[in-house]
């Protein structure tokens, strides 16, 4: 029974305050989505940390990439973060992936199993008015394209990257990373 200070019109269209855990699940929901939908064609994506202190020349960054699922071309990309204590402009990266092809793919092509792709980068991290490139605060992200590589099913990449500077050690540069993108799903 209605109270005779309630109309029946608010009592039929008035709605109950959403719950506070209801929003949460639907926010939590929705953020899982949008990462999910962002990875694309995303199929390894990778980081090693670098001493802060310097990263030695003759201190190599490696990734092992698992075994791809499906064959096709894949773009590799190189994420590089460093902070204000880099003292550089840029900086020279080899890059060497070393791609590892299964035993019957070589045997029924007739091809080496392991090929190696080597990239020289020229990376440059701040413009000539001393002002950052990359994206961030204290930290600053980079990307640069590597070359692209065709894979077939069951192939492995092992990546390493080193950097190639006159100085020996370089300060300032705290993560490598390692992208792979499938190019045509």
């Amino acid at each position: 029974m209605l109270s005779k200070s309630t109309s029946w019109f608010q009592h039929k269209f008035q709605q109950p305050a959403p719950s506070p855990r209801r929003g949460r699940a639907w926010l939590f929901f929705s953020t899982l989505l949008f990462f999910a939908a962002c990875t694309g064609n995303k199929v390894y994506d990778s980081y090693k940390q670098t001493s802060l202190a310097g990263w030695e020349k003759n201190d190599t960054v490696t990734f092992g990439v698992p075994p791809m699922e499906q064959e096709g071309m894949y773009r590799a990309e190189l994420g590089l973060r460093i902070n204000g204590t880099y003292p550089f402009m840029g900086v020279t990266l080899i890059v060497e992936q070393n791609v590892v092809h299964t035993p019957d793919y070589c045997k029924t092509h007739r091809q080496p199993c392991i090929i190696v792709i080597a990239d020289t980068l020229t990376c440059n991290l701040v413009d000539q008015q001393g002002y950052a490139q990359g994206q961030g605060l204290s930290y600053y992200q980079y990307d640069f394209p590597v070359s692209e590589v065709e894979l077939h099913e069951g192939d492995s990449i092992y990546v390493k990257v080193w950097h190639d500077m006159k100085r020996e050690i370089l300060p300032g540069i705290s993560d490598i990373g390692i992208r792979y993108y499938r190019v045509n799903p």
